[in-house]
């Protein structure tokens, strides 16, 4: 018996390396998982890709504590606004990284806590 370690996987053609860095903005509709997944699992085979589900990561992340603030804050009012406030922004803010990241570019959010360098 052998104990070989698995071979490392193939980098990601340029195409692929593109598709994924824009899907995990894109996934920023659904949540925080789908940027986390794609950088867990393809952020070693391909830059664009590390750069972009990263980017889109800490963002995702920072609205999720937008709408745990919202969800603190629910006894009043303003709770309700600011989770719906983090929503419309989370939409609007993934799908223009989607956008330029699937046309060739890179995106960086306008406002973002950098946590994963």
């Amino acid at each position: 018996m052998t104990d070989s370690a698995p071979a490392p996987a193939a980098p990601l053609s340029e195409s692929d390396d593109k598709l994924w860095a824009s899907l995990a903005h894109l996934g920023g509709i659904l949540g925080f998982l789908p940027a986390l997944i794609i950088w867990l699992v393809l952020k070693d085979r391909g830059a664009k890709v590390n750069v972009e589900a990263k980017e889109a990561l800490n963002f995702q992340l920072m609205i999720l504590i937008a709408y745990i603030v919202g969800a603190i804050l629910s006894v009043v009012f303003i709770g309700a606004l600011i989770s719906l406030a983090a929503w419309v922004l989370a939409l609007i803010f993934s799908i223009i990284g989607f956008t330029r990241v699937n046309s060739g570019g890179s995106y960086r959010y306008p406002f973002s806590i950098r946590m994963i360098k």
